[in-house]
């Protein structure tokens, strides 16, 4: 069996990190059971990748919930009181369900792109 050499590494790149940010290298490091600063940084440098979620899909997907869980409500207590649900509640109550599950069909297709 051969033995592997490593490459020749005599190009140097410099990084200036804060205190903090030093901390939280050396807190991944140890998650990851590497010992060797360089290395790690290397290899995230070359194999790692930086992931950036927009959540404005998501926001609006709750705010879409929060009323239809309020409309929901509203109609539960008219009915819970005696008094009787229009056609009109009805199709508000559905238009908001349609709304949320576009909304969470929407961010489905998004994070199976990712």
């Amino acid at each position: 069996m051969a033995d592997t050499v490593a490459p020749k590494r005599h190009i140097c790149l410099k990084l200036r990190v804060s205190e903090a940010e030093r901390s939280l290298i050396a807190e991944k490091m140890e998650a990851a059971n590497i010992r060797n600063r360089e290395a790690y940084l290397r290899k995230m440098a070359l194999d790692g990748f930086v992931v950036r979620l927009d959540f404005s899909d998501v926001r609006r997907m709750v705010w879409l919930l929060s009323n239809a869980t309020n409309n929901l409500n509203q109609i539960a207590k008219r009915i819970n009181t005696g008094d009787s649900v229009h056609a009109a509640d009805i199709h508000v109550l559905r238009e908001d369900y349609e709304k949320l599950w576009e909304s969470a069909s929407d961010i489905l297709k998004k994070l199976a792109k990712l």
